[in-house]
């Protein structure tokens, strides 16, 4: 066993979140995520980063 301390990462991403939504959604957001060198939940991550702090801003 090795007696190194574990690095802890800020913001580690431990949860899922699902949702449903239709196969032709789906394939057409993968397919612009593809495009744009990017992946789908890198994209959903941001849109829901953004969405928190502009909500807090407004609150």
């Amino acid at each position: 066993m090795s007696d190194k301390p574990k690095k802890v990462k800020l913001n580690k991403k431990d949860s899922q979140l699902l949702i449903r939504i239709s196969s032709t959604e789906r394939e057409q957001f993968i397919e612009l995520c593809e495009q744009l060198d990017t992946s789908a939940a890198r994209e959903i991550r941001q849109f829901i980063r953004g969405f928190i702090k502009k909500r807090k801003l407004t609150d």
